[in-house]
């Protein structure tokens, strides 16, 4: 994630002229106003819902639109589906570079704008590389909503690509592996060690930061190319949260982003992951660092299938929050730390990601303390969950433990969280409403099925252990004052 930049000007709106009548989608009626998506069965409480208007344009960009009038700003975020993981395979690094290059200016809003526009209206913006996604938003004054509007459709349409910028942002971006991985103590550990050891398919396993030298030997039609393909409406999702008139955003939505052309998208790659049959270990030595770390990581079921509910239950049972059974274990009876961590998708949640997998649960401890008896205390309680159901009340624990933080999450930064959620939704599902399903959907997981998704798949011999400890002849830090 960038830096946030810093300035003050206020540039009056360039009219695009773009104009062309948005298509309804899924959950609309063809021709007519778009479906309200309607709570239904299972709605996340009686007193919450979501509002969601979904509609897409004829050149495929998928509009979300979320009203909330509790305060006068606005969230627009823009969700492209171009993350590390799936980057093409001679591109590594591309999406954590384009996160970059974003910012560097488009045909009508020369570098810097972005920043002057958004901080000089008290705004702020940013964007993130994610496994399946890199995101960019701004949380605003709704009263500027149409000028990011604007500058969205600018950059989606024509960013300002030359040899300099590009040059530029290779700099920055290699510069950022070195000082936030490469040589840093325990510098992608475990979000890309896990995944490099426990996955066999490339696109779920390779370097996520991306090799210097595929950054360092792109060129600028390599860049201007990657650009065109994946910065598409059509591989896009708009989401606007906060306080608008819908019938005015979707004017201004049809203005200034219906008539980016759409570009032909390369076939889906391939993520799926053998089943995993036999524990894998990997010993990393860390030059850096000064005590062992531990990580144990497990593939997880399916998105949305009720195995994959259980498991986003049983992470809130294991490992999330004072009483989860892990940190009893490992940190209040055992203590072998002072704190264990973990989940699905670290870089994210729960439900922003798409493909393969891992939970995972670790934890930095004392040279003195043995890899095999923290892994003897995890077993012992995996074991426990396995060999019987958990009682109602640890179940609906977990579930209001969950839920407090979706509500928490969905609320953050303005509602930023609610369009991260929605645009992942839109993104994968093709159908953002499902935010107002997921209660529903966890209800319906019982002490049995938490049992047998224990049983399935946390299992030893679809668990991987990624140790790092410290280098032997590693040379001793230098004094201060030396």
């Amino acid at each position: 994630m960038r830096a946030l930049a810093r300035a003050a000007l206020v540039l009056s709106v360039l009219g695009l002229a773009l104009s062309a009548s948005a298509q309804t989608a899924a959950g609309a009626k063809k021709g007519g106003a778009p479906a309200k998506a309607a709570a239904g069965k299972g709605a996340m409480n009686a007193g919450f819902h979501v509002p969601v208007e979904y509609y897409k344009l004829p050149n495929g960009l998928r509009v979300v639109l979320s009203e909330d009038h509790t305060a006068p700003t606005a969230v627009i975020a823009v969700y492209y589906n171009i993350g590390f993981r799936i980057e093409p395979k001679d591109r590594t690094g591309f999406a954590h570079l384009f996160e970059h290059l974003m910012f560097e200016g488009s045909e009508n809003a020369p570098k810097g704008t972005f920043d002057k526009l958004i901080l000089g209206n008290g705004g702020v913006n940013n964007g993130s590389t994610r496994f399946d996604f890199t995101n960019y938003f701004e949380v605003v004054p709704a009263n500027v909503l149409e000028t990011m509007l604007w500058l969205e459709a600018d950059r989606m349409r024509a960013l300002d690509l030359d040899e300099k910028h590009l040059k530029n942002q290779q700099g920055v971006v290699a510069n950022e592996v070195k000082v936030n991985v490469l040589n840093q103590p325990y510098g992608g550990f475990p979000w890309i060690d896990m995944p490099m050891a426990a996955n066999t398919n490339w696109y779920n396993s390779h370097n996520f930061y991306g090799e210097l030298s595929d950054l360092e030997a792109a060129s600028l039609d390599d860049a201007r190319s990657f650009y065109k393909t994946f910065y598409a409406p059509n591989n896009a999702a708009l989401v606007v949260v906060g306080d608008f008139d819908a019938k005015q955003t979707r004017a201004w939505i049809e203005k200034y982003f219906a008539k980016i052309p759409a570009a032909p998208q390369p076939a889906k790659a391939d993520l799926t992951e053998p089943k995993q049959t036999a524990e894998k270990k990997k010993v990393i030595e860390d030059a850096i660092a000064k005590r062992p770390a531990l990580a144990v990581g497990y593939h997880v079921p399916e998105r949305n299938t009720p195995e994959y509910y259980a498991m986003v239950l049983l992470d809130q049972i294991l490992v999330q929050g004072n009483d989860s059974l892990l940190r009893k274990e490992l940190v209040k009876k055992q203590g072998y730390s002072s704190a264990v961590s973990g989940g699905m998708n670290l870089l994210g949640n729960q439900f922003n990601y798409n493909g393969p997998m891992n939970w995972m649960a670790y934890l930095f401890y004392d040279q003195s303390v043995a890899p095999e008896q923290i892994l003897a205390s995890i077993d012992s309680v995996i074991s426990d969950l396995q060999s019987k159901p958990v009682d109602k009340a640890t179940l609906e624990l977990a579930r209001t433990k969950l839920l407090s933080g979706l509500y928490d999450d969905l609320g953050q930064l303005n509602g930023f969280g609610r369009a991260d959620m929605l645009a992942s939704l839109a993104l994968f599902d093709d159908n953002p409403a499902r935010i107002n399903q997921l209660d529903a959907e966890l209800a319906k997981v019982t002490p049995q099925l938490v049992q047998k998704t224990a049983q399935e798949y946390l299992r030893s011999t679809n668990r991987t252990v990624v140790i790092r400890e410290p280098k032997k002849d590693a040379p001793a830090p230098a004094k201060a004052g030396l």
